[in-house]
């Protein structure tokens, strides 16, 4: 086996028996020559290819001060700082992953020892006032769902934003209330923190 052909950079020791004829090289240089061009027009073309994202908010989120800041600061901080763990099915542990309300019942139960019912359905059922979209405060619950039935929960950051952990094959992550999926399937807000 030539491990030259493998590991880039490395030459033979000795050159090959035979070496390519002047044709061979020119029709190797006309066809490198091509995939190059090639390769280089699919990058160009006159129009911009960037994709844009759509404007990240078209509503105002008023800032709304939550009764109690330093534990609505303490969720909010823990919440972000778990971004980025898998999703797991059931999951309520960093190490293991989160599901949705596995991931409000851990930031919830670590930061505050506050215990909450564990399906995003009990969760909306749970005692507190709903809140209308405009007056949400960092650590709210947002709710989604369709058809009456709420199916995910995720916890309000601020700025229209919230943190959930979203589906099979995902990691927690942020989003935003107006995003279209969850604009359309919102379907509303409980305050735990009084």
């Amino acid at each position: 086996m030539n491990k030259a052909a493998h590991y880039p950079g490395k030459l033979p020791a000795t050159p090959p028996a035979s070496a390519p004829g002047p044709f061979h090289c020119g029709l190797a240089r006309f066809v490198g020559l091509s995939v190059a061009l090639a390769l280089l027009a699919g990058c160009g073309g006159g129009r911009e290819t960037v994709r844009t994202a759509p404007p990240p908010s078209t509503r105002d989120w008023p800032a709304v001060t939550p009764a109690d800041p330093a534990s609505a600061n303490a969720v909010l901080m823990r919440a972000i700082s778990l971004v980025g763990t898998p999703y797991r099915y059931g999951g309520n542990t960093p190490e293991g992953g989160f599901d949705c309300s596995g991931l409000v019942n851990y930031v919830f139960s670590d930061m505050l020892d506050v215990r909450l019912p564990r399906t995003s359905r009990a969760l909306a059922d749970y005692q507190g006032p709903k809140v209308p979209p405009r007056q949400l405060a960092t650590a709210d619950l947002v709710f989604f769902g369709s058809g009456g039935s709420v199916t995910h929960v995720g916890i309000y950051v601020g700025e229209g934003r919230f943190v959930h952990a979203p589906s099979t094959g995902g990691t927690v992550r942020l989003d935003h209330l107006d995003g279209h999926y969850w604009r359309d399937h919102y379907s509303g807000a409980k305050r735990i923190l009084r």
